[in-house]
């Protein structure tokens, strides 16, 4: 709420002021000192404090916001009208059979969500309450976190996190700099140098810090993490100073100091006006599609029961038009009655009708879904696989309204950084000269111990070569950024000198700087320090080598290289470059390129991150040239990063090729293997990530997000600098479209070798400029859609720098695309938190950095493989589940009233309700909820291991196919025919009618004693018995559980009907039902009629499923057939592939459907294939499978087609 309420007042403020007097910046003075006098007005600004509210409701607004958010629900709403109807007017039964339901799930909902948003509150107290240290009259004083205003001065100790956003003042370095890790906001876990203002950055003590007399003026608040535009003014001798400040300059709330001791820093951002909470979505209520088809059923079955009361008041004037049917005389109408008016009277008997026909609506079903959504989470949380021994936590599960949601999830939007990777980053080799090192394994052409097993690659270089060897490991020595930490401590032991040498910790904003220095030191050349401007090296003899660094050419993600200008010993003079392959080989004039070139391109397919290294000696005259160029540039004031670029480009040319590096960033465990099975089960993955774009399509490859053969299509930056982006978009639409024309991608023919597969690369500056509308070209309008028809014919999207905020704008935009997918987005970090607010479902992991997303998701895991068995496994069961449940209860509510109706037309329309008060109640809580809430819990159609084997089982329940509207409009005319069965049978039983001795109704042909409330107990003892076989029948996973329900169910309705005929209860003040149960059951006929009635209602049900299961089976009923035949033991022994369904003519899969499941080999794996043999009736049968069970030729079927009849014994070679 803070959010909504500060933008509010700034708009109140803009318009109070005048829109022409309002600047968009503010002033803050720190420490809360006034400048001094004569200077300029003091007018102190206020601004929030520093609170941060995740929460939805407040004490005060719980019950109104909880009670208008539950009646939004048309099930609920309908209720209430009910059960105020029933008050208000004369009706056929007690308000209490409306009232009492509707309490119980309110009540219960509102008691689920108050406790969910307690546990929010909970953790937003532990966030304010955390202690901070602030400057007061030079005194570092402690105070609560919320309590921090704009302007004091904090001090910050190493590892602790910044309470908000702060402009860095002084630091315990020297050089004014500290070290930050934004892994929280950003994903990036490296670390990051932010500077202090270089005229405080003397100003290291408590005292001195206190004496700082400036103000700040900056820019409103705004989300962009990546922005920041300020000046200080610092008063010397009451002249103020102005120095600019930026982002440099900017520590944000949720970053870590790191390898700093500590740092005096000011606020300017606080609480809701932080960067961080600027980047949060606001919360809104999720409904999952399955609720949303309720209410549109719901919608249904409220139309049938105003017309089924609109017909019956109609009738009943009808019927009573005739004087001698007005009333029967021992229901004399009163006096009052007869002068009402007709409307009224009319209207009364409508609302009437409305409550007796008002079962048809299953109130007590929203009750048995709560239930069941609530106790079915903690499958979840209970599921051993989905525990991570290590961090010693289980999933869990925040919110259990969308469980079935994880059924039909179409798009998967999965964070990069500690999601998808650890953030480990190993040096795997280098190749110099075409010669290739690994380290420990391969060294300066001698085969190191304990690497025998390895692939030999003929690895000697000649003499010559070894001084260009030498030259590369020094290359990567000092072309970087590194920082070196002298001592780490590690569970309170310092690590300094060991064995002569220094044991250092290397820190860098890129973790690749990191590994590739690291593998220099496994190889003999060690970083050890910059010192006074010179780098030193310690070399494989033990000896210390010094480099003056001259310039550094910082890294940029246009150039995609960085370089650094050195000075030897020997005062020659060193350009040395490192980058991308694609922009430094354009650069070589010499050097072994083609070897090179082959060692990077086979490491690229291998999927990790690969980077060349170049050098240029430099003359004296070169260098004061490059001198001359590079001063020129850096002091421009206008277009400064332009003229870097170009001088840049000028000096880094004529190179002389020295090699390449491989570098392997760790993936999760089984992160390959989850995202393979997703696109198996139809799911479109996205990775958003506000990593740089080489990192993160290394990534990709490594994951199988990409493979060898997709091509990759780039909507960056650096080509809407070349092209203008409608140029640019309608060059890649033309692309994805020229194959297939109009034709999505999903349903073409699968020729794979026709259908090129297809990735797209974006960054975050290109996404801006397609969501941002068009102002000078009247085609920029549909930009939004030309760049969703691009993705939707993409198998796999990469969206790399995205501001967190942008992450959210990315799954909206699919979101409200014209399909209106199921969204997933998955990540670990607060940077991830807006996307998991704005998709169907949000899911957060475990990881390293914070447990912001943890907090703001739905689900939470551990680790990022168990969101293959949440999804294909508990996702599956629960939609299935819910959506025979949802069904199921209208069909019986349809059983129960519907009969009802037909009543009316054999008792004049006078409302007389068919079934006792007794049973109208407890049908829906008592005699048939059980046993469906139990089948809804704990049924499963296929066995847990294949729907783990075979993902594309998952398809079979997408886009909310169980619950569409053949299949309901299947449930309800089931529903109608079984009630026309049952009351018309049991009409025909009572057609002849004869008067006993004493003067009672008798049926001849049954000898059973007639009465409207035999007829109705006969109808509703068939109704219950029938309904809970129907559940039987459907039920395929049965255990002593569901026996004990379905047949207690069944035998606690003749307990409770005996009882209640069979006792003269003393607190009911008339008893119709007595003996009627007992004397019903005493005639033979009457028990053979009620067998042949639940017979005639379950048959066609019954007939159809058989011959549909032996004409067109789906994949599901295959594969339980076949499951039937093994005696469970399919999992183990049978090719899933060839259980499926030939696929129609127009609906076959994605062209590279094959290339995709085809695993791609890396270093780390070797890819087993299991040989079985299996021994059918016929000849024996060779197979070889892949550990996904699919034939060895991709996911196409053997054309020798299996006898699935009396397979003999299976055996494993």
């Amino acid at each position: 709420m803070g959010m909504d309420f500060s933008t509010l007042r700034t708009l109140i403020s803009r318009y109070c002021a005048g829109e022409e007097n309002y600047v968009d910046s503010r002033t803050i003075y720190i420490g809360q000192r006034e400048p001094p006098p004569g200077t300029e007005a003091f007018i102190q600004q206020r601004f929030p404090d520093n609170r941060i509210v995740s929460s939805k409701y407040t004490f005060w607004n719980f019950i109104p916001k909880n009670m208008f958010e539950q009646f939004r629900r048309v099930a609920n709403f309908y209720f209430l009208i009910i059960f105020l109807v029933q008050l208000i007017i004369d009706t056929p039964t007690s308000p209490i059979t409306s009232g009492l339901p509707l309490f119980f799930v309110i009540t219960v909902t509102a008691i689920k969500q108050g406790y969910e948003d307690w546990l929010r509150h909970k953790a937003d107290n532990a966030v304010n309450q955390c202690p901070v240290h602030v400057v007061q009259r030079g005194k570092v004083v402690r105070k609560q976190s919320r309590k921090l205003r704009v302007g004091d001065v904090v001090y910050i100790k190493e590892n602790e996190t910044f309470p908000c956003d702060l402009i860095l003042l002084s630091s315990s370095r020297e050089d004014g700099t500290c070290f930050v890790t934004t892994a929280s906001l950003d994903g990036e876990s490296s670390h990051k140098t932010y500077y202090a203002v270089q005229d405080t950055k003397a100003y290291t003590a408590e005292e001195d810090v206190d004496s700082i007399h400036a103000t700040i003026e900056c820019e409103q608040p705004q989300p962009d993490l990546y922005k920041f535009v300020g000046r200080i003014n610092i008063y010397m001798e009451n002249e103020p100073v102005a120095r600019p400040l930026g982002s440099e300059n900017l520590l944000l709330r949720g970053a870590t100091l790191k390898n700093t001791e500590y740092v005096y820093a000011v606020a300017i951002y606080t609480g809701m006006e932080t960067k961080m909470a600027l980047n949060y979505q606001s919360k809104s209520q999720k409904r999952s599609a399955v609720e949303k088809s309720m209410n549109a059923y719901l919608v249904v079955y409220l139309c049938i029961l105003i017309s089924k009361a609109l017909i019956n008041t109609a009738l009943k004037y009808v019927w009573q038009a005739n004087p001698n049917r007005d009333e029967p005389w021992y229901n004399e109408r009163t006096e009052v009655e007869r002068q009402r008016h007709v409307l009224i009277r009319a209207l009364t008997d409508f609302l009437a009708f409305m409550v007796l026909f008002n079962y048809i609506i299953p109130v007590s079903m929203y009750v048995t879904v709560e239930m069941q959504k609530f106790l079915g989470s903690y499958f979840i949380m209970w599921d051993d696989e989905m525990l991570d021994e290590e961090l010693g936590e289980r999933a869990v599960v925040n919110t259990s309204d969308l469980n079935e949601e994880l059924g039909q999830v179409e798009y998967v939007f999965t964070d990069k950084t500690g999601t998808l990777t650890e953030n480990n980053m190993e040096f795997i080799e280098c190749c110099v000269d075409g010669h290739v090192y690994v380290p420990h394994a391969i060294c300066n052409g001698q085969v190191m111990p304990g690497a025998s097993s390895m692939d030999m690659i003929d690895t000697s270089p000649g003499p010559g070569a070894r001084e260009h060897e030498e030259l590369f490991f020094r290359a990567l020595c000092l072309c970087h950024t590194v920082q070196v930490k002298e001592e780490e401590t590690v569970d309170s032991i310092k690590h300094g000198i060991h064995q002569g040498r220094s044991t250092s910790f290397y820190i860098s904003s890129s973790p690749d700087e990191v590994a590739l220095v690291e593998g220099m030191k496994r190889l003999g050349f060690t970083y050890l320090r910059l010192k006074d401007g010179q780098m030193e090296i310690l070399n494989r003899e033990d000896e210390i080598e010094r480099f003056e660094l001259l310039e550094v050419l910082t890294f940029d993600s246009v150039r995609r290289r960085m370089s650094v200008i050195v000075r030897a010993d020997t005062g020659e003079v060193y350009l040395f470059c490192k980058g991308a392959d694609s922009s430094i080989f354009p650069r070589v004039v010499s050097g072994k390129v083609d070897q090179v070139k082959a060692r990077v391109e086979h490491n690229a397919v291998e999927g990790l991150r690969t980077l060349c290294v170049a050098y240029r000696p430099l003359s004296p005259e070169q260098y004061q040239e490059v001198c001359h160029l590079l001063s020129g540039a850096k002091l421009a004031l206008q277009d400064r990063d332009k003229r870097l670029a170009e001088a840049y480009d000028v000096i880094e040319k004529d190179l002389i090729l020295l090699g390449a590096t491989a570098v392997e960033d760790r993936l999760q465990e089984k992160a390959a293997d989850t995202i393979e099975s997703l696109h198996k089960a139809g799911m479109k993955v996205w990775v958003l990530t506000g990593d740089k774009m080489e990192t993160a399509a290394a990534t990709c490859y490594a994951s199988r997000l990409f493979h060898r053969n997709t091509q990759i299509l780039e909507l960056t930056t650096k080509r809407t600098e070349e092209q203008s982006l409608h140029d640019v978009l309608f060059d890649l639409s033309r692309t994805v479209l020229r194959q297939h024309g109009t034709m999505t991608r999903d349903s073409l023919s699968g020729l794979s070798g026709d259908c090129p597969d297809y990735g797209l690369i974006i960054d975050g500056a290109t996404l801006s400029a397609v969501m941002r509308p068009g102002q000078e070209d009247s085609n920029s309008g549909n930009y939004k859609e030309i760049f969703l028809e691009i993705c939707r014919n993409c198998s796999a999207v990469l969206c790399c720098r995205m501001a967190p905020l942008q992450k959210a704008q990315i799954v909206k935009l699919i979101k409200a695309s014209k399909e209106h997918p199921i969204t997933l987005a998955i990540g670990d970090g607060a940077n991830d938190v807006s996307m998991i607010l704005e998709a169907h479902v949000g899911i957060g992991i475990m990881g390293k950095e914070g447990r912001q997303a943890v907090r703001n998701s739905d689900y939470a895991i551990p680790k990022f493989k168990h969101l293959k068995k949440i999804l294909l496994v508990h996702g599956h069961y629960y939609y299935i589940r819910i959506s025979e449940l949802v069904q199921y209860f209208f069909y019986k509510n349809v059983c129960f009233i519907f009969p009802q109706f037909l009543y009316q037309f054999f008792c004049g329309f006078s409302q007389q309700p068919l079934y006792d008060t007794a049973y109208l109640t407890l049908y829906n809580i008592s005699f048939t909820s059980l046993p469906i809430l139990l089948y809804s819990l704990i049924e499963q159609h296929i066995n847990m291991d294949i729907l783990k084997k075979d993902p594309s089982l998952y398809r079979d329940i997408a886009k909310n196919s169980l619950l569409r509207w053949p299949i309901f409009i299947y449930w309800t005319v089931l529903g109608v025919y079984d009630a026309i069965v049952m009351f018309f049978g049991a009409y025909f039983l009572f057609d002849n009618t004869t008067f006993t001795s004493n003067g009672q109704l008798m049926t001849t042909n049954t000898q059973m004693m007639f009465g409207n409330w035999t007829f109705g107990t006969l109808v509703f003892t068939v109704l219950v018995f029938t309904v809970t076989f129907k559940l039987a029948l459907d039920t395929h996973y049965w255990t002593w559980i569901n026996h004990f329900v379905i047949w207690g169910s069944l035998i606690f309705f003749v307990v409770f009907s005996l009882l209640w005929g069979g006792i003269i209860w003393p607190f009911l003040n008339y008893q119709r039902m007595y003996y009627v149960f007992m004397q019903m059951l005493s005639s033979g006929p009457a028990w053979l009629s009620i067998i042949l009635l639940i017979t005639a209602s379950l048959l066609p049900d019954v007939v159809k499923k058989v011959i549909w299961r032996a004409l067109w089976p789906t994949t599901t009923e295959r594969i339980q057939n076949a499951d039937k035949l093994y005696k469970g033991q399919l999992s183990e022994f049978t090719p899933l592939a060839s259980l499926h369904a030939p696929p129609k003519s127009g609906s076959h899969r994605r062209g590279s459907e094959n290339q995709r499941n085809a695993p791609n080999p890396r270093r780390s794996e070797n890819l087993s294939k299991k040989i079985m043999y299996t021994r059918w009736q016929r000849a024996p049968d060779y197979c070889t499978f892949t550990p996904l069970l699919r034939f060895s030729d991709g996911s196409r079927q053997s054309k020798q087609s299996h006898s699935y009849s009396g397979a003999g014994p299976e055996t494993s070679v």
